[in-house]
């Protein structure tokens, strides 16, 4: 099984564009992003230094544009990617390239809500000095005792021995003179306090201009950041990700959504190396590949071969899927145990894991064609649980 992943934030370094646009097709879409961003993309990924593209309004642009355009390198038939790709996942602003990737908005409306998203997110970060702190190493419950000690957020739990602290640059002085044992901490170079309440105005910001997007259910599972649950409405993924603006990235929820998926090979989008290098550790025998010049292209597609099959959702025009968000025994409701027509929002059953229990919900309901799985069984994320006839389609 494929994972497409693509990274967050930090992953940028300076000139890191320059061999792609060599390609023409290549430096014509980067273009044409920047002109829908209005920001010239190609300069901050080319000429612009360090201190400049770390800019949270510029950073996060040049991100997603980059991995979308890649993409297309990787993909010059973008439908051949559905039939190879298990699942996709992004690390913080990286959700909405995946949310692209996986046809729940377009490439132009991701570009939009990651240009407001980078201004309202900075405009947040101005009004308290705030930072972050990665704290490696340590005891896991002790890192989170001290995080709590002084009032920080663990706003990127990223696996063993991979802890992001957030808060105020006061809260984060305290951390450093109370260190937890065995824990080394790196001040990062970011502009705020990403993943906290402090982006509670981008949040309120994010969700006014997301009422006005359209959305499409994914053509392949999205692995959010906020549990690392499976979703498969895209009215849900965009709420999750305008959410997570101001709540934690549980990236280490997402990869063991991947290791329950049956992972074997994990593929990371340009400016690649820091999601690989995480999943290197944390999830042993499973193959990654790091995605960083155009010259690795055909590697890559080799990669992807060699790893890839279709995705358990198949959409077409006459049928909807209900997939499950989670690894679980999954119990039939039994209302609609016999049912032949769901009303949209039917609560079908829910998947029961040793962490929590999960409600499953047929958002747009219709027909029942067929049951794929009986009361009691066990199931991965993705799989489908239930085939339904959209009410009203031909």
């Amino acid at each position: 099984m494929l994972v497409i992943v693509a990274p967050g934030q930090g992953a940028q370094t300076p000139g890191f564009l320059t061999p792609w646009l060599e390609d023409a097709t290549f430096a014509s879409r980067m273009e044409w992003l920047s002109t829908v961003a209005g920001l010239d993309l190609v300069h901050y990924g080319t000429e612009a230094d360090a201190e400049t593209i770390r800019d949270t309004q510029v950073a996060q642009p040049l991100l997603v544009a980059t991995g979308l355009v890649a993409a297309l390198e990787l993909f010059p038939h973008p439908a051949d990617a559905f039939s190879l790709i298990g699942a996709v996942a992004g690390h913080s602003v990286g959700e909405l390239t995946a949310a692209a990737g996986a046809r729940v908005i377009t490439a132009e409306q991701a570009m939009v809500l990651v240009r407001e998203r980078g201004r309202a997110m900075a405009e947040a970060a101005a009004v308290t000095p705030t930072g972050m702190t990665a704290v490696l190493g340590g005891d896991r419950d002790e890192v989170l005792a001290a995080l709590e000690r002084h009032g920080l957020t663990p706003a990127n739990d990223n696996g063993p021995g991979q802890i992001v602290a957030a808060g105020t640059e006061a809260q984060l002085a305290a951390l450093a003179d109370d260190a937890p044992a065995k824990a080394r901490l790196i001040p990062l170079s970011v502009a705020g306090a990403f993943h906290t309440e402090h982006m509670a105005p981008a949040v309120g910001h994010l969700s006014h201009l997301a009422r006005s997007v359209s959305v499409h259910d994914p053509r392949t599972p999205v692995i959010s950041n906020r549990d690392g649950q499976v979703v498969h409405d895209g009215r849900d993924v965009l709420a999750r990700i305008v959410g997570q603006i101001a709540n934690p990235v549980r990236w280490d929820l997402c990869m063991e959504t991947m290791a329950d998926a049956g992972v074997t090979g994990i593929l990371e989008m340009p400016p690649a190396g820091t999601l690989t290098g995480i999943a290197k550790r944390a999830l042993k025998g499973v193959e990654t590949f790091a995605l960083k010049t155009p010259d690795q292209l055909d590697d890559a597609r080799a990669f992807v071969q060699k790893h890839g099959e279709a995705s358990p959702i198949d959409t077409t025009p006459t049928w909807r899927m209900v997939v499950s968000p989670a690894k679980g025994t999954f119990h039939r409701a039994e209302d609609v145990a016999d049912a032949e027509m769901l009303p949209p929002g039917t609560t079908i059953g829910d998947v029961a894991s040793l962490r929590d229990t999960t409600d499953i919900v047929a958002a747009h309901g219709g027909q029942v064609v067929e049951w794929l799985v009986e009361d009691g069984d066990l199931v991965s994320p993705g799989q489908p649980l239930l085939r339904l006839h959209p009410e009203g389609a031909a």
